[in-house]
């Protein structure tokens, strides 16, 4: 299958170290990577090992980092044909502080890159070569643009990630057949758990809910299908947990990967869990797939 990814690619500087240091202290740093990181590109790198043709549209400056990264994708087989390459700017760069003792990581990010236009969408690319497009749920004008231009494609399937709160993003959640909500998103949002999530915004979208998916770390990952019946499975125990960077991502590509070969949600569900829970158990995702 032909897909294209929409977001952002990052470069990850990932510092392993024996535990999470207290506010003020001073800690050695076990092990130090570069690598490139980003939601929209980790899940079209797992989603080229499981066979797909893979597209990105993203934004790069002109700049060493980003020959790094545009290296690496192309690594994945990864066409690169859509990309906006900017002579401003800064490659979003993401400090890592990744636990070994608990295989947890904190995050501390810096942008200075504009987002991806739907100007450039809609000159650059031509939907009907797709049968699946897959957006990061980042910036809501830009994305609402997007989104409405792609409902009457045929054989089009569209999949929103909704990863963080922003203003007025609720108003998208109509277009796509697809939308996979992060727990960071339902916490944030004031939703305590995945099922109450996923029933809240059923009952806002009435009809015209697509089907749904939240994945909720240790606990496992819930579904709504669109007969309003709600799926569970539970996560893939690993142990120990060895990174846990970018989980979410992998699950998404699971779970587009499983659908596009008819799977019911539930199998999507059980996909999505196994490949997440094997990323935690290794480093990256650039040999997640078997």
């Amino acid at each position: 299958m032909k897909i294209l990814g929409v977001g952002i690619a990052t470069l990850d500087i990932i510092n392993r170290v024996e535990r999470y240091p207290l506010e003020d202290s001073e800690v050695r740093v076990l092990s130090q990577r570069r690598s490139r990181g980003g939601n929209a590109t980790n899940t079209l790198t797992v989603l080229s090992q499981l066979g797909h043709n893979c597209v990105w549209a993203g934004v790069l400056p002109q700049n060493p980092d980003a020959a790094f990264i545009e290296e690496a994708l192309r690594g994945q087989q990864i066409d690169l044909r859509h990309v906006r390459r900017l002579t401003s700017g800064k490659l979003p760069t993401s400090y890592i502080t990744l636990s070994e003792e608990s295989g947890s990581r904190t995050i501390m990010h810096l942008r200075d890159l504009p987002e991806y236009r739907a100007e450039w969408f809609l000159e650059d690319v031509d939907p009907g070569e797709f049968q699946w497009i897959h957006f990061e749920g980042r910036s809501p004008d830009e994305l609402g643009v997007m989104l409405s231009t792609l409902s009457e494609i045929e054989g089009l399937r569209v999949s929103v990630e909704i990863e963080k709160p922003r203003s007025g993003i609720e108003a998208m959640f109509h277009l796509p057949q697809v939308l996979l909500f992060s727990r960071h998103y339902a916490q944030s949002v004031g939703y305590g758990n995945a099922e109450s999530l996923l029933k809240g915004v059923a009952q806002q979208l009435g009809d015209q809910r697509p089907l749904m998916f939240c994945a909720w770390g240790d606990q496992g990952a819930w579904a709504l299908d669109r007969h309003g019946e709600l799926l569970h499975v539970p996560a893939l125990r690993i142990s120990p947990v060895v990174d846990s960077i970018a989980a979410g991502d992998v699950f998404n590509a699971a779970v587009i990967h499983a659908l596009s070969q008819a799977a019911t949600p539930m199998q999507a569900l059980q996909q999505g869990c196994q490949l997440a829970g094997r990323k935690c158990g290794m480093q990256g995702v650039e040999d997640v797939v078997l």
